[in-house]
């Protein structure tokens, strides 16, 4: 008898969702179905649950650029400088993904299935609320926490520098690496998202290797690079529409692009078959 595959997410209710193998045509099939149960959950979720879940996954992902500026003044003579400094990116991810906050690219992927099993105007028009949601409060978040690192002392002049110097390079992208970039970004994410529900205890591995490899290729991605973007706006280094473009509406793009239309869809057509059993 095999063992059942249990996704680690609940909701606050304290349902857990349970998908038995055993029912299931194959592994993929079970891994979908338990993706796709939880989708249907996000999907359901009350807009004062998301905003504010939002909001919190926004402050918390600014960790991410708090721990990559510190690690880069630390280490900033060092050969292995990118390498290191790149550790600190995977922070904030982890602190999102295991306090269950709602992060545009990570929750919203899960999402897109309900919808493409049941392509209806009224799903995709549920399933654009939830986006918007989500993406709002993860701005606002990312917003807040920039602004908090511009304008309170919390941190030193060579802090500071550390914050301009990672923004202002990500800020020198084309839009079309931008965008690119968003679509690798977006794709490891979903790939991400799709090994949680058999990575069991590794799953803290699985956000520190995918996130990691994000950084260390210095791709984009909307919620993070938005600290960045922010942080250039308040301390008047760019303007409200470079910020708009070349770093948002591409990374966007790709980000929804890689994450949603090339790697979830291409997921689901793979097991579609074998659901059909």
């Amino acid at each position: 008898m095999k063992d059942k595959i249990r996704v680690e997410a609940k909701e606050e209710r304290g349902d857990r969702i349970e998908t038995d193998e055993d029912k299931l045509p194959s592994p993929a099939a079970a891994v979908h179905e338990q993706i796709r149960a939880e989708g249907h959950k996000e999907l359901e979720r009350d807009f004062v649950a998301l905003i504010f879940s939002a909001i919190a996954a926004g402050l918390s992902i600014g960790i991410s650029l708090i721990a990559k500026a510190n690690f880069h003044t630390v280490f900033q003579q060092s050969y292995f400088t990118n390498l290191i400094e790149s550790f600190g990116y995977t922070f904030g991810f982890i602190i999102v993904i295991m306090s269950k906050q709602q992060l545009f690219t990570e929750n919203t992927l899960t999402a897109v299935l309900p919808v493409i099993q049941k392509p209806t105007a009224k799903n995709l028009a549920i399933l654009l609320r939830l986006w918007g949601i989500v993406l709002l409060g993860n701005l606002i978040g990312t917003a807040v926490i920039a602004w908090v690192l511009v304008n309170f002392s919390v941190f030193g002049v060579e802090m500071q520098k550390a914050f301009l110097t990672l923004s202002q390079a990500m800020m020198e992208k084309s839009g079309k690496d931008m965008f690119l970039g968003g679509i690798l970004s977006g794709w490891l994410i979903a790939t991400m998202v799709w090994m949680f529900p058999t990575a069991g205890s590794a799953k803290i591995w699985v956000i520190i290797l995918m996130t990691y490899i994000i950084s260390i290729c210095d791709l984009t991605h909307i919620v993070v690079g938005s600290v960045e973007g922010f942080y250039l706006i308040f301390t008047g280094h760019t303007a409200w529409a470079e910020f708009i473009y070349p770093f948002a509406l591409p990374t966007l793009a790709g980000n929804i692009l890689g994450g949603t239309f090339i790697f979830t869809i291409i997921s689901h057509i793979q097991i579609r078959s074998d659901m059909k059993k």
